[in-house]
């Protein structure tokens, strides 16, 4: 059994998006092979954004420790998002920050030259909608905020390793093509990837 946390980058949880349904289609391939699964709905939360070192430093808001306990018990991490101007959204960014901080995801006390990985042995499986072709923010852009994701916070944090399933195309979507990703993520919960 592997323990499985969610976390749905949608910012918007007045209106399910399709970072839900997949989110959701994951969670019940998971659930369904055996694996626990806890969701982090970022949107559902309140936190404040940091806004200078010190914040960075001092402690993590109550209303986020829940949430950094699922994620340090976690063995595999998925992160859902729609990409909003080439990144993810400011929530999302926010949560991030507050999370991967000295304590939780890094040691960078004085007695490390380089701050200590606190998160090894965990892996992560990060899933972006978009309207654009998927190929095209990986050739043309070349899906810099993705790899910024993967290798400046979660790489550094020793999460490894990290995946990536692209959505292109999302406004519109027919029925079919839109079943097909949910049993894709089914699939992909069933396996834990």
């Amino acid at each position: 059994m592997t323990n499985i946390v969610i976390i749905q980058g949608h910012p918007d949880n007045q209106t399910q998006h399709l970072c839900h349904a997949l989110a959701q289609a994951y969670a019940q391939g998971a659930s369904d092979a055996g694996h626990r699964v806890e969701t982090i709905d970022i949107a559902s939360l309140e936190f404040p954004l940091l806004r200078s070192r010190k914040d960075w430093e001092g402690d993590l808001p109550e209303s986020l420790q829940q949430p950094a306990a699922l994620m340090r018990q976690a063995d595999h991490l998925v992160i859902l998002y729609p990409l909003w101007l080439g990144t993810m959204p400011a929530l999302l960014k926010g949560f991030i920050e507050q999370v991967f901080r000295p304590g939780i995801a890094l040691d960078d006390s004085e007695e490390h030259k380089w701050p200590k990985k606190l998160l090894t042995g965990k892996s992560c499986h990060i899933v972006v909608t978009m309207g654009m072709p998927g190929f095209f923010y990986r050739w043309y852009y070349r899906a810099h905020s993705l790899k910024s994701l993967e290798r400046n916070i979660l790489k550094f944090s020793g999460i490894s390793p990290v995946r990536a399933t692209l959505y292109g195309l999302v406004e519109g979507v027919k029925d079919q093509r839109r079943k097909a990703w949910l049993d894709e993520m089914q699939k992909l919960g069933r396996l834990a990837r």
